[in-house]
């Protein structure tokens, strides 16, 4: 933890560092401790909180309230911004930093103690110094931080621009000078903006409502306080999502182009006046003639903007103007440090613009309205439809164009072209054309661009492909996937592994006999027990208390298993939970299977490689290559390699599960990281 004039910076230091001062101090006496902040005479504030969100699921946490310092908790941060298997310091710092903390087991603190200068001087680095346990804490191991532990947050906080950004997004969702006494917020500050902690802690909706009062405090106009509405409450109430368009799944061997709306649905509020300020009742829009109102295709009227411009296009307008100019200075930037605060300037714009939509369709939010909501979904699946009606018609051999056009997937924003060409270059010329074209036919500012190039393309189902990516005709910039257990966290590394590897052969290296060569190899491998261990752990969230599962899953029964072992390292929520499945008696649950990596290890427990075929290497190894073998089946999941005979214990060496080893026994004794 680190501790500036107007700052409090550190890993988990709100869940856990801050609780365990606080309630060591009590233990101990110490009145006068819980003062923390700038105000002469007031104590820090500490209460229990649950925060949920479809983005960010379930968290238990603490508010800790302390007047005029800001605490950055780097822990939220990273989990806000980034989804890993593991949020450990140790393994944020290998993901970002390719460094870790070099930890030292208890056993060997007194001999480091009592030896020399440089064997006390690698326990102050390494090692949390051990102390008697408060009364309040389970933990006989005290918070304090190694040299290391401060380092390694402040080396994260700088390589990734998160002081920046947060700044940036605060000034950019500032709330208005003076708030409206109507509709009392407390905690936002008048001039900074939403304080960076609620950035950390909460939703979007907090963005959203600040810039709603002061837009409507600009204009004089009222925000209702509404009820807010719990989860019982809100059944049944819903709305019509966006569009995706039937996928012609395949391994596409010619240039597949993508035309994507640039940020598509705030630029339909924008440009049909779609606010809150603007809907009119169904039973009034007879008073309005055609020329004052827009119906949207989900039968809803708004008034037209020369009537009454509405806050939220309004303050969209702002934020992609302001983000347009913002980029634009960034190309210009020269100085690093002005570079930072530029590209956390656009993107906090970027983020603010897209939560807006989000914000007036949560039910169980401050002020939801799905007649909004609704309209721009409708509106969306309008555009889609449309643009692809638009490409077949013209792109044809009709019209003398060297091949007929086909869309072959569309997603919410995009649509992927088969223009049946067999260069980059002329792809990305039509691409080029067509965007042009269709975006004419829109109302203003909505636009489509092309902006890629997937050669060869992938397309296995709905939301699921894989593509060489290009944005220039000369190289390819990337292999990029979406909805493949390559970016799935809650896949074993084996998994994500093997799919990666059969994408580079396919995608790359275009040896698809390659490709089922070497997943007969990992499968006969899997079978004869000759993977790494590190391999085959899974990670999974737990969103809830354990009493508040109403099925059985694998890392729950785990973690109510860890409970009973030790409750004080126990998983708590929010937490990711990485197990593994091992053999048992015939008939158990697999859910009743899952065991502790580190426990299995040193108990010697043998590993069910069969489950680990059916249950998890198998589907994703189909879905992978059904669109390209004829019967994968009988090609990837049948013959010799798969009558291999198991091994009776599983295979506890090579550094992978070691090195896991050492991160979670070094958690299991303080759950500070």
């Amino acid at each position: 933890m680190q501790l500036t004039r107007s700052a409090l910076a550190g890993y988990n230091i709100v869940n856990f560092d801050f609780p365990y001062l606080i309630e060591r101090a009590a233990a101990l006496g110490v009145s006068d401790f819980p003062f923390w902040g700038r105000i002469r005479g007031s104590r820090l504030r500490m209460k229990d909180t649950t925060f949920s969100s479809k983005a960010y699921g379930t968290r238990e946490s603490k508010e800790i309230t302390i007047e005029g310092r800001v605490q950055f908790d780097l822990l939220q941060a990273i989990q806000r911004d980034h989804k890993l298997s593991s949020y450990s310091l140790n393994s944020v710092s290998a993901r970002f930093l390719g460094e870790q903390k070099e930890d030292v087991h208890h056993s060997a603190i007194s001999e480091l103690q009592g030896g020399n200068e440089e064997t006390r001087r690698r326990l102050a680095v390494y090692w949390r110094v051990p102390c008697a346990p408060a009364r309040t804490h389970a933990s006989p191991y005290c918070p304090t931080r190694s040299l290391k532990d401060a380092y390694l947050p402040q080396r994260l906080l700088e390589k990734l621009l998160l002081t920046y950004n947060y700044i940036e997004m605060a000034r950019v969702t500032g709330a208005p000078s003076l708030l409206p006494t109507f509709f009392p917020i407390p905690h936002i500050d008048a001039h900074l903006g939403v304080p960076i902690t609620f950035l950390l802690s909460r939703g979007q909706s907090i963005k959203v409502l600040s810039q709603i009062l002061r837009k409507a405090q600009q204009r004089g106009l009222l925000v209702p306080n509404l009820p807010r509405l719990s989860g019982a409450n809100s059944d049944g109430v819903a709305y019509e999502g966006a569009t995706v368009l039937e996928a012609k799944a395949g391994f596409y061997e010619q240039p597949i182009a993508t035309l994507d709306f640039a940020s598509l649905y705030p630029s339909i509020m924008m440009a049909h006046n779609l606010c809150y300020c603007t809907l009119v009742p169904k039973q009034q829009a007879g008073g309005f003639s055609g020329e004052e109102v827009t119906r949207s295709p989900s039968g809803d009227v708004f008034v037209k903007p020369h009537l009454a411009r509405g806050i939220l296009p309004e303050i969209l307008e702002e934020l992609l103007g302001a983000r347009k100019r913002a980029k634009a200075d960034l190309k210009k930037a020269t100085d690093p440090f002005e570079k930072a605060v530029l590209d956390g300037r656009q993107l906090a714009l970027k983020v603010s613009a897209n939560s807006v939509y989000g914000f007036t369709g949560a039910v169980v939010g401050k002020l939801p309205c799905l007649e909004i909501s609704a309209s721009v979904t409708a509106y969306g699946r309008q555009m889609i439809e449309n643009t692809k009606k638009l490409v077949h018609e013209r792109f044809t051999t009709t019209n003398g164009y060297a091949a007929d056009a086909e869309v072959v997937y569309g997603d919410t924003d995009s649509v992927m072209v088969n223009f049946r060409t067999d260069t980059v270059g002329e792809a990305m010329r039509l691409g080029r054309e067509a965007a042009e074209a269709i975006t004419a036919t829109f109302l203003k500012p909505i636009s489509l661009e092309f902006e890629k190039v997937y050669f060869p393309y992938l397309l296995i189902s709905k939301k699921r492909y894989a593509g060489l990516y290009w944005t220039r005709p000369e190289a390819h910039d990337k292999m990029d996937t979406k909805g493949i257990e390559t970016v799935r966290r809650d896949n074993c590394l084996l998994v994500r592994q093997v799919v990666e590897t059969c994408l580079q052969k396919i995608l790359l290296e275009r040896d698809v006999p390659g490709a089922v060569a070497f997943v007969q190899a990992t499968i006969s491998d899997l079978l004869m027990n000759r993977m790494d261990l590190s391999l085959l752990v899974i990670t999974k969230g737990l969103t809830q208390e354990v009493e508040d599962y109403d099925n059985r899953a694998a890392h729950v029964e785990l973690a109510r298993k860890m409970r009973l072992r030790d409750p004080a390292t126990a998983p708590a929520v929010g937490d990711r939970i990485p197990y593994v499945i091992v053999k048992a008696a015939k008939g158990v649950k697999a859910y009743e299977k899952s065991e502790d990596p580190i426990f299995a290890l040193e108990n010697n427990l043998p590993i069910d490689c069969q489950h680990y075929l059916e249950h998890y290497l198998a589907k994703p190894l189909l879905r992978l290559f059904e669109p390209i073998l004829k019967n994968a089946q009988r090609e990837l999941l049948s013959g010799d390699h798969t009558r291999a005979i198991s091994q009776p214990t599983p295979t506890a060496a090579g550094g992978g599960i070691m090195r896991f080893a050492k991160a979670r026994t070094r958690c299991s004794l303080v759950r500070g990281d």
